[in-house]
């Protein structure tokens, strides 16, 4: 694990060669034609090369060990860009500079030239990519499987202070690392109605989408290790209607291909609009159903019995989005190879495993029993047999509580009843994990209490990671340097291997060596500021960072509050030793309006702070459009303050609270999803803890005493500050503009308890 593999046969003058040959037969141009865009393909395709010899390799090794497979099915996989990762692992970074140099080219030039591969929004897919670079490295044969969205989520662009969405073209001109693999093409049937025969259910009368396969090989550290990402691109079984077509209605003629081919444009089509919910119900079965096909094809490449397949095979489902992989294998099972339901259910269960993502029931995946009679009627049949056998076991367990059976149903009552997908992971799956020792908890006693007493076997705790190689070998390369001259490479694979550093802390060359490295990459940060937003900061003033997807349980608020407080603060005389600059990024649902404010907030604020003759000189505000990997590799290693203050009990975990930690930033945060572990690393007195803890919001929520208003009565500074919000001081062309604010901020129906936490904020 982890040793570099020599790669004798790719000399400077072997890549040189392999990129001239793909510049002028692949590219069809010459050197002198070709923007930083062209030198990434090539450099990559070239690169490419080897990574698929090593695919191979990779494989033949799998197969000759009878490896056991774990396959994770994600709706996510943020995985960025892969160029200068995929040198890094393989050892190859000083070959191609010299190569690229030596035909006029920079190669972190080169490395711009690539865009972030749009196949993600947040937390949920970075960590995907986490996982299988690590299982790369570990050597393990794990593989993902995910949807290849044409244009992901959405490029955010900000006008007059408002997230401006606009469609991320990232394939535009196609993707170097991916290979397609049109000859394993699979059918996948939707729509249609089931019919009796011979007593049994058949699903007839549907439609047939292929998903067509992609794969982008993933690189361990070391390079000896290449496993895959498959990626599944919809395309229609109906082509081109031309006698349609011929008749002049040329819609007509296309209007098949344009509503299959739509299942593989956008990640999280708006579900608030019924079209929306259909869309986003046929991409997760779309994918789960082409990673089924898949793994089932593979394992019976070789003769083998089907009750064999857990000993074999692991499936991992990241959060509920793929929980339709349990009606899904037990309906392969049952209808192609003949099981019966309690042997395929068996099986199935056997095989997944559900790995929880929120303590939001919002969050929870429900979709209307109507919706998926339309769209997969026979797993709607199948699931509503999975939940009678379920509700037999709980009235076994609990014979006189039918309330119990009602609240632990799969499919909700009524007549327009739901089905429950993290109910159907529960059931379906032999076991559950949360992703913070404290998430995991709350799981267990407030989320799901009742599956916790009928499967407590199955429930576990796996905090969530990073991979050091991608957060700190590769974005933050100078401080990877020093930590490496100072207590070895071991850490590249072994994280622990930086407890060495502890005595080190206090050595005065040390820490002048990090301060200069800190300060550029601040200077880095600011030059993407500059060019970005128009805003000059200063390098030397803190970096204090919020950096996250726009929720409100994340609370960009509070940050916003305890700024505004702050100018208040140098307004009255207060002059800080040092200036800070506050820097946000992070996007918002289409759907979510109130993130979308909150947006317009931080750039209205930082427009009247940033302009102030005297609270200018100490204080500055930004918002960074676009958030996204690229981006996050400059802000984490320029970072000297890490805000991680969502409402305690309501963050699973985060893994930007890692990312910001490992970069040398100091962490202001509640007791909430990995801070607490973060925490016990580093020592209480290397983290700034602030506010209530998750048993004191839940008190307060239960007591129903929770008051803001008094609290602002009580706490002149927070009177004043919520004052600004109403009275125009950041909106004086509509100064009504962020009253919903103040108003729902100053209502006991605060669910994110803002005001509880502000004076303890502003205090730490």
């Amino acid at each position: 694990m982890g040793t570099l593999i020599r790669n004798d046969s790719l000399t400077v003058e072997s890549i040189t060669t392999t990129i001239r040959r793909y510049v002028r037969y692949t590219l069809g141009r010459e050197l002198h034609q070709l923007d930083r865009h062209d030198l990434f393909t090539a450099a990559a395709l070239a690169l490419r090369e080897t990574l698929i010899d090593r695919m191979q390799e990779t494989e033949e090794r799998y197969q000759a060990a009878s490896a056991k497979r774990l396959y994770y099915l994600s709706m996510e996989f943020l995985i960025g860009r892969s160029l200068g990762n995929n040198l890094i692992n393989m050892g190859l970074i000083d070959p191609f500079e010299t190569a690229l140099r030596g035909l006029g080219a920079d190669i972190e030039d080169v490395r711009e030239g690539e865009f972030d591969a749009a196949l993600g929004n947040g937390g949920l897919g970075r960590l995907a990519a986490c996982f299988l670079d690590s299982l790369a490295t570990l050597d393990m044969p794990g593989f993902g499987y995910g949807i290849n969205y044409e244009y992901g989520l959405f490029k955010q662009l900000i006008r007059d202070g408002y997230q401006v969405e606009k469609p991320d073209h990232w394939m535009s001109e196609g993707s170097p690392w991916q290979i397609k693999r049109d000859d394993e093409a699979c059918l996948i049937p939707l729509f249609g109605h089931l019919a009796e025969n011979d007593g049994k259910q058949e699903w007839v009368g549907w439609n047939v989408v292929i998903g067509c396969p992609y794969d982008m090989p993933v690189v361990g550290y070391g390079g000896r290790t290449v496993n895959w990402l498959r990626l599944y691109s919809a395309r229609s079984s109906q082509e081109f209607d031309i006698d349609i077509f011929n008749s002049g209605d040329y819609l007509k003629a296309v209007a098949q291909k344009v509503r299959s081919e739509k299942i593989s444009k956008v990640l999280y089509p708006s579900d608030s609009v019924d079209q929306g919910k259909r869309l986003r119900l046929m991409q997760e079965y779309f994918f789960v159903a082409c990673a089924v096909r898949d793994i089932l094809k593979r394992f019976l490449a070789t003769p083998r019995d089907l009750e064999k397949l857990p000993d074999q095979v692991a499936l991992q489902l990241n959060d509920t989005h793929p929980a339709l992989a349990v009606a899904e294998l037990m309906r392969v099972l049952i209808d192609d190879h003949g099981f019966s339901h309690d042997r395929a259910s068996d099986v199935t269960r056997r095989t997944l495993a559900y790995t929880n993502h929120t303590l939001l029931p919002e969050a929870l995946e429900k979709w209307p029993v109507s919706l998926m009679e339309k769209v997969v009627p026979r797993h709607l049949s199948i699931i509503r047999d999975v939940n009678d056998g379920f509700l037999e076991t709980v009235r076994a367990k609990w014979p006189d509580d039918e309330a119990k059976a009602n609240h632990m149903s799969i499919i909700g009552e009524g007549d327009e009843g739901d089905v429950r997908m993290a109910h159907l992971a529960i059931v379906g799956t032999h076991s559950v994990n949360g992703v913070a020792e404290l998430h995991s908890e709350l799981i267990k006693t407030d989320l799901v209490p009742d599956f916790y007493a009928l499967y407590p076997e199955r429930f576990s705790n796996k905090t969530n990671g990073i991979t050091q190689r991608r957060w700190l070998l590769k974005s933050n390369p100078e401080l990877a340097e020093l930590v490496t001259a100072t207590i070895g490479g071991d850490w590249i694979t072994n994280l622990d291997a930086l407890r060495g550093l502890e005595t080190h802390a206090e050595d005065a060359g040390f820490q002048e060596e990090f301060t200069r490295i800190k300060s550029a990459n601040k200077s880095i940060l600011a030059r993407h500021i500059k060019n970005t937003t128009g805003i000059e900061v200063d390098h030397g003033a803190i970096f204090d960072v919020l950096a996250k997807r726009l929720h409100e349980y994340k609370r960009q608020l509070l940050d916003v509050l305890q700024i505004i407080h702050e100018y208040h603060e140098i307004l009255d005389g207060y002059r800080p030793v040092r200036p800070k600059t506050y820097i946000f990024a992070g996007k918002a649902a289409p759907g979510y309006w109130e993130a979308k404010q909150i947006i317009k907030l931080v750039t209205s604020v930082s427009a009247v702070v940033n302009d102030h003759e005297i609270a200018g000189k100490y204080l500055k505000v930004v918002f960074i459009p676009d958030y996204r990997v690229s981006l996050a590799e400059k802000m984490f290693p320029a970072a000297d303050i890490s805000e991680q203050i969502s409402t305690a009990g309501m963050e699973a975990s985060g893994t930007g609270n890692m990312k910001f930690a490992l970069n040398g930033a100091m962490t202001i945060g509640t007791l909430d999803g990995a801070n607490i572990e973060i925490r016990e690393e580093v020592g209480e007195e290397n983290i700034y803890i602030f506010g209530l803890t998750a048993a004191e919001i839940e008190a307060l929520r239960n007591s129903e005493s929770y008051d803001p208003g008094a609290i602002a009565a009580e706490n002149p500074d927070i009177e004043r500050v919520m004052n600004t919000l109403r009275d125009g001081t950041f909106a004086p062309e509509e100064p009504g503009r962020f009253q919903w604010i103040y108003d729902k901020l100053m209502s006991r129906d605060d669910r994110y308890f803002h005001l509880a936490d502000l004076r303890s904020y502003c205090d730490t």
